[in-house]
């Protein structure tokens, strides 16, 4: 398998994340699908870290670096997602986005 590869595989999960999160109207699929999105960048992230030649005299490492960040704030928006979904699910009885207007005016 070349890098090729991973790329299209990042590329079909980024869109179908996308794709998701652009059509959904349910707050936890919008959820998913930027999760799905996040974890499509961390498969590019490795590949590209697998495949490309480090710097001479040392490890190339950011690949791999920039992923355990990306799941570290994708964990944290998860978190922070949830907690804002539970808290209009009790205000409103819904999860629904285009029913959600607690910020107009």
């Amino acid at each position: 398998m070349g890098l090729q590869h991973f790329l299209v595989l990042s590329a079909i999960l980024f869109s179908i994340g996308m794709y998701g999160a652009l059509s959904r109207t349910n707050a936890v699929g919008i959820l998913l699908s930027i999760e799905l999105m996040l974890n499509a960048v961390n498969v590019m992230m490795v590949a590209f870290a697998c495949y490309v030649q480090p710097a001479p005299g040392g490890a190339d490492l950011a690949g791999q670096l920039f992923a355990i960040f990306i799941m570290t704030v994708a964990a944290a928006e998860a978190a922070v997602g949830l907690a804002i979904v539970i808290t209009v699910y009790r205000l409103r009885h819904t999860i629904q986005v285009d029913e959600i207007d607690l910020l107009k005016g």
